[in-house]
């Protein structure tokens, strides 16, 4: 029991501490089992504990006394402090819970099953989006002569060209960069653990090729592809680039290119797709490109409107 409350926070909130073990371990293991992502657990983990401490502080004494009215009113409470989304994912935690908690018959109904969340709808994405010149300028401004140079330069190029997410470009190792029918092809473990190989594009090709061969690294098949760089070395290490220090880099990069655009990394995923879309790619193969389920999730990434925008506002002659 005790390494199981590690995994979902260093204390229980008090409905749960106070109920009896049954409870506690039913509680416990559906973080532990019934989310494999980290980062959702993590999030739901955070939305329970609010919950529930909202629900002690309410006057509730155990689970069986939480009702869809304390869950409306903390999904209301919640809206104030908030954005739209994190409260529909908060609820949707509460939600899960409890639809564990009542098929492993610790509650007998679900509160939350008919509260509503608050409306959003989402027609573009809101992350800055470095457009097609920057990216090769961005690209062009890092040097090569060194590991560092070699490592970010092929890192950017494969979110720019394969429109990966960070996650799963971190977490390749150097044998998911592989050659198939006289072409280099990457594999990504997306969301989910979903297994998506994409080709290279020929530029992407060029930068994974003088990666792999400048950095020494065809020799660690197993290895993570990208790496941190030791300190005082200017070598690789062993150990997997974190996501957070993929975001710092990113950023002295377009420092030190000079790009005022305060890009992340999920930036070049939406560079790559717009870019696509503007060269007559259609959405439907950029959804299977990006490993989406929906065009409408590809249609966030489409930036093309914003030039148009641009556009319309110049016509404004005063």
């Amino acid at each position: 029991m005790t390494g199981l409350v590690l995994h979902v926070g260093p204390a229980l909130p008090a409905l749960i501490a106070g109920a009896e073990e049954r409870t506690q371990r039913r509680f416990l293991e559906f973080f532990a089992v019934a989310i494999r992502n980290p980062h959702t657990r993590r999030a739901y983990v955070r939305a329970a504990a609010e919950f529930l401490d909202w629900c002690t502080a309410a006057g509730a004494g155990a689970l069986a006394d939480i009702q869809p009215l304390h869950v409306a009113a903390w999904i209301e409470s919640q809206g104030r402090h908030v954005a739209a989304p994190t409260v529909k994912q908060q609820l949707a935690a509460i939600r899960h819970l409890f639809d564990w908690l009542v098929t492993g018959q610790v509650v007998a109904i679900n509160p939350a099953s008919s509260v509503r969340g608050p409306s959003h709808r989402v027609k573009t994405g809101k992350t800055p989006v470095l457009d097609a010149e920057d990216a090769r300028r961005l690209l062009a401004s890092i040097e090569p002569a060194s590991h560092a140079g070699l490592r970010d330069r092929a890192l950017i190029a494969l979110m720019v060209y394969s429109f990966a997410r960070i996650g799963a470009a971190v977490g390749m190792k150097v044998e998911d960069v592989y050659t198939q029918n006289r072409r280099l092809w990457a594999r990504l473990r997306e969301k989910g653990g979903k297994r998506h190989e994409m080709p290279c594009h020929h530029s992407l090709e060029d930068y994974l090729i003088a990666y792999l061969d400048g950095a020494g690294l065809r020799d660690d098949p197993k290895g993570p592809l990208f790496r941190t760089i030791g300190r005082g070395t200017d070598r690789l290490t062993s150990t997997p680039l974190p996501q957070a220090n993929a975001h710092a880099m990113v950023r002295r990069r377009l420092a030190a290119a000079g790009i005022a655009t305060l890009a992340g990394n999920h930036s070049f995923r939406a560079t790559g797709i717009t870019a696509y879309l503007k060269n007559g790619g259609t959405l439907e193969k950029a959804a299977a490109m990006a490993n989406h389920a929906s065009t409408r999730t590809t249609q966030l990434y489409d930036r093309r409107r914003d030039e148009l925008t641009l556009d319309e506002v110049e016509k404004i002659g005063i």
